[in-house]
């Protein structure tokens, strides 16, 4: 006989699916677990009505070229005006993600968002818990310290008038599921390389999402790190070339769905290796979601070289890191050096957050940049990393 749904018992039955358990005050919430299955939360009203999607019947002209002045120039080497305010900070692995603990994004000072922008071009994306009073003013307002605030061309933006550089994020109950639609080594993507000037630091806040365990985590891939696990000759080879980012593909499906594309879409040649100018480090720049050429070689070797990179980003696991969001909290990352990646597998979870961007730099190859790997090797006294497949090896399991 079936167990019944009124009071738990241990068992390893399954509860039909999306059904609440009742829980009688007498028996431990450990015994509510259910393998795979978080309660969904019911949504009569939304707390923030305001940041909800729109897609406006907007014109606007091309971007053109504007002055970018890299914040994290005057950041602290060892970020201590940042860090004064925090609690606790750790790495969340070697190459890419850092988890900052007691800082208030909505009241730092200059000297602190100096030391933040300069923590992010090092570790790529940082990650900040239960950010409530950050709100949207004061996360377009950090964003625009950094630099002048991108608008979007085609994505949604909030109901509410005057926030057109801000992206929103939704997908709630009634939203398909979209992941038969995309390979997932596609869903990695650079926002924007498409424009002149694509974005440095960027800001994504979870206004409400799936509870824990319930998915919508996001990845981020550290293109410092792409670039170091390349073969000096790789790295050789594509030091001297472009790729083609292109924004028709984009543009054409919001005109598929009827929805306006507010500026045309353009197609940009971007150096496939870029170098940063806060860290001199050369990062790999490239992404399988709007790179469609690869610059003066064959198609067939461009295809290639497309295939090679889309791998090497999607499946080269110490370049990635993973968080796990809960409501409020941050992430803050530098899109020049990281590539990301949405996760599904979270519906029929609401999930409703907002993103700031802003400009950067005309992306530039410098052939005095360094390597992130081989600096920081000598700088704490680490060995060589082995590329060439020679020695002895373990495989790690």
């Amino acid at each position: 006989m079936a167990p019944s749904l009124e009071e738990p018992t241990r068992t390893t039955a399954l509860l039909p699916k999306y059904q609440k358990v009742a829980h009688p005050a007498d028996i431990p919430r450990t015994q509510d677990y259910v393998p795979g299955y978080t309660t969904v939360e019911s949504h009569t009203t939304c707390e923030h009505d305001d940041l909800k999607p729109t897609f406006p019947n907007l014109h606007w002209e091309p971007l053109i070229e504007v002055p970018y002045y890299d914040k994290g120039i005057y950041g602290h080497p060892r970020f201590l005006n940042l860090l004064d305010a925090a609690t606790d900070i750790f790495d969340c692995n070697p190459k890419i993600g850092t988890v900052i603990l007691g800082v208030d994004l909505a009241s730092l000072t200059d000297a602190q968002k100096n030391d933040l922008a300069r923590l992010i071009s090092i570790r790529g994306v940082v990650f900040f818990r239960n950010q409530g009073s950050f709100d949207i003013e004061a996360q377009r307002k950090l964003g625009a310290y950094f630099g002048k605030l991108h608008k979007h061309a085609t994505t949604s933006i909030p109901r509410r008038p005057g926030l057109e550089d801000v992206h929103v994020v939704y997908t709630d109950e009634k939203s398909k599921d979209q992941r038969a639609n995309f390979t997932p080594s596609f869903l990695w993507h650079s926002d924007v390389t498409y424009e002149i000037q694509p974005p440095s630091y960027t800001s994504l806040k979870l206004l409400s999402g799936p509870p824990r365990g319930g998915g919508g985590d996001t990845l981020w891939a550290s293109q410092y790190a792409a670039y170091d696990s390349l073969s000096p000759y790789m790295q050789k080879y594509l030091e001297g070339l472009n790729a083609l980012h292109s924004a028709e593909m984009q543009a054409e499906g919001s005109r598929r769905l009827g929805r306006p594309v507010r500026r045309e879409p353009v197609i940009t040649s971007h150096p496939l290796i870029r170098t940063h100018p806060v860290t001199g480090w050369k990062s790999l720049f490239f992404n399988p979601g709007f790179v469609t050429k690869i610059v003066g070689v064959p198609k067939t070797e461009s295809d290639a070289v497309i295939g090679y990179l889309n791998e090497v980003i999607a499946t080269t696991q110490e370049l990635h890191v993973r968080f796990q969001w809960q409501k409020n909290d941050v992430a803050f990352w530098d899109n020049r050096i990281c590539t990301h990646s949405a996760s599904y597998g979270f519906a029929p979870h609401r999930r409703h957050a907002v993103r700031v961007a802003c400009h950067a730099e005309r992306p530039v190859f410098d052939p005095r940049g360094k390597s992130q790997e081989d600096e920081l090797n000598e700088l704490y006294g680490l060995p060589s990393i082995n590329k060439d497949g020679s020695g002895k090896s373990n495989y790690n399991d």
